[in-house]
């Protein structure tokens, strides 16, 4: 049977020399759900994503990628993952088309052409498919990015601030794409941002993260007002400035 967890994390903890970025923590991503890792700058985050990836190893804690443990089966528990992020651009001195092949061909995956004429088309890219990377606009880089992160049709999928520095339209654009493709294929998708508003419109479920460790849990749409907020960027600044309080009685 298909595991109904994505992504499983179990007492996930990192340290880097005296600093523990990331603090035995544990959450779940099932299918079809977008959750949000939310949390100031240095909270842990990026490591976070890292340790799932597998380019950094857990000092202790289990991750588990459709029941497959990554410590055991890297290879495995890896090839139906991907991720994208705006600060990680593809070659720019590659075409769209170059880009999508040559990373095809690393994640092995069949039917290769039509996959990429596909992706081409989903993501309104097949006028720029000769064009150098490099030479794309920000919203069209992300577009590239995404149909990359998208070409071995992952059951996991990590966004690292996909829509940052985009225009508000073509940010919409994007996050729609990628509700798309999480409602159509089942998969699970790990989005980390700054921006408020966007989390609030696209995740089913936030995390809160601070010094490592998850404060807070819930529905972004409900969860500002179970801790006297009107907003998600109210909860946010005030779980910055003042996280013992709101993290009160949470387990760590």
């Amino acid at each position: 049977m298909t595991p109904a967890k994505v992504l499983s994390v179990t007492e996930l903890r990192k340290v880097f020399g005296k600093t523990v970025a990331v603090d035995r923590i544990s959450f779940d991503i099932g299918r079809n759900e977008i959750v949000g890792l939310l949390g100031p700058n240095g909270a842990g985050k990026t490591t976070t994503i890292n340790m799932v990836l597998g380019v950094l190893e857990a000092d202790s804690g289990t991750i588990r990628i459709e029941d497959i443990d990554i410590a055991a089966e890297r290879s495995r528990a890896l090839s139906g993952t991907n991720f994208a992020a705006v600060y990680a651009p593809l070659p720019g001195n590659l075409t769209v088309y170059q880009n999508l092949r040559i990373f095809g061909l690393l994640y092995g995956v069949d039917g290769l052409s039509e996959r990429i004429r596909a992706l081409l088309v989903q993501f309104d890219l097949a006028p720029f498919m000769d064009v150098k990377c490099g030479l794309l606009s920000s919203g069209e880089q992300t577009r590239v990015s995404l149909a990359k992160a998208m070409l071995n049709s992952p059951r996991l999928l990590l966004l690292d601030e996909p829509t940052a520095s985009l225009d508000p339209a073509t940010a919409r654009e994007i996050r729609m794409k990628i509700q798309a493709f999480v409602a159509r294929c089942d998969v699970g998708v790990l989005w980390t941002s700054h921006n408020m508003y966007e989390v609030a419109d696209v995740c089913d479920r936030v995390l809160f993260l601070w010094r490592g460790k998850i404060l807070l849990e819930g529905d972004p749409k409900t969860l500002p007002k179970e801790h006297g907020k009107e907003t998600l960027e109210e909860l946010f600044i005030s779980m910055a400035r003042e996280p013992l309080t709101l993290g009160a009685g949470r387990p760590a």
